[in-house]
């Protein structure tokens, strides 16, 4: 199995930039398709963006398409979440999350979470 450790959340301003990361622990990294799901309060969790686990390819939400970008070290066992022109709206607690091959876009797919990082974006 593999284990998810998110770091990089903060407090800014809109129009700002964070860089989220997601440390996996372990050789396998490789093998798991890797997910950034967020969840405001009184909101349901939802997709972000999701990368494969070569990361020849990437999958945006119309949300943030744009603005986030995704991508990954399998050296260092890291996913990178660059996140610009942040707007209030994209306030929520950030969750990486990993299954073992393909991608999915729905939180109940996959099987290994972090705790979460908390991005704040005040008007």
């Amino acid at each position: 199995q593999v284990q998810l450790v998110e770091s990089g959340g903060g407090l800014v301003q809109t129009g700002d930039s964070l860089r989220l990361s997601c440390a996996a622990s372990g050789r396998t990294f490789s093998s798991y398709g890797v997910a950034w799901f967020r969840q405001a309060p009184w909101k349901e969790r939802e997709f972000v963006a999701g990368i494969t686990r070569s990361g020849e390819s990437t999958n945006y939400a119309d949300s943030v398409k744009g603005r986030f970008t995704l991508s990954r070290d399998n050296a260092k066992n890291t996913v990178y979440l660059q996140m610009n022109s942040l707007k209030p709206e994209d306030t929520a607690v950030y969750y990486c999350a990993a299954r073992f091959g393909s991608l999915t876009t729905g939180h109940w797919t996959y099987d290994h979470w972090g705790q979460g990082t908390q991005v704040t974006v005040s008007s």
